[in-house]
């Protein structure tokens, strides 16, 4: 996959903050979508030798039997600390190792963390989406800012999520009587759009089988010389 020139990767908090806002205004909350999607990808990561090597792995599932067509790992020395409201600086650069890699390349993937249900409405899937210019969406399994409605425990139901009067996103049910997801808009996909194919990517777990798949793919390989950066 032939990435996207993008900004340098900051060096301090300050400059991490002045790309979040500047970024902020370049994200897409409205259907964009590359029409049909054939394929989804999810991206997870990991970390070893204490923090100090960040692993990413990407699984790629056509759409919509969401059969793994293609994985990839990347390994690098990780250049970031971790900050929450900052994670996309310390993890982004291993994913786009990883993305690079692949040959498939996906209408749309979903990320394991927020969209714009962020405190600069930039979380990981934001950040991603624009450097990419594709579509993504956030799907975190906690929440990080804003309230909501009691949910019911039926799978598919979902309350907005609010923050300062504002629609953020959504948190799902995507499995009858489980904890649910906080879903948002990454780029270029609107948040009901979001939530629809969130549902058709989960028709069994908890997870979105891409989440689900690369996470068992980034958990079962070890570094085996591949650290790259």
């Amino acid at each position: 996959m032939k990435l996207q020139p993008h900004h340098p990767w900051p060096q301090t908090l300050e400059e991490a903050i002045a790309i979040q806002e500047e970024l902020r205004h370049q994200v897409i909350i409205e259907d964009k979508l590359q029409l049909p999607i054939k394929y989804v990808a999810g991206v997870d990561m990991g970390f070893a030798e204490n923090g100090t090597i960040s692993r990413a792995a990407v699984a790629v599932l056509s759409f919509p039997d969401l059969q793994l067509v293609e994985t990839s790992v990347a390994y690098r020395p990780t250049s970031f600390p971790y900050i929450p409201g900052f994670l996309s600086f310390r993890e982004i650069p291993a994913v786009l190792d990883a993305l690079e890699k692949i040959k498939i390349i996906p209408e749309m993937i979903l990320c394991d963390g927020q969209g714009i249900a962020h405190p600069r409405r930039l979380g990981i899937a934001s950040h991603l989406g624009v450097i990419l210019d594709m579509t993504t969406i956030g799907v975190a399994k906690s929440l990080l800012i804003g309230k909501h409605q009691e949910l019911p425990e039926i799978k598919g139901s979902w309350q907005p999520l609010i923050h300062q009067g504002e629609t953020i996103g959504a948190v799902l049910r995507s499995r009858t009587g489980v904890k649910p997801l906080y879903v948002s808009s990454g780029h270029r996909i609107s948040l009901t759009t979001a939530i629809d194919y969130v549902l058709r990517c989960t028709p069994k777990y908890r997870l979105p089988e891409t989440t689900r798949i690369a996470d068992k793919i980034a958990s079962a390989r070890t570094m085996g010389g591949e650290v790259v950066g």
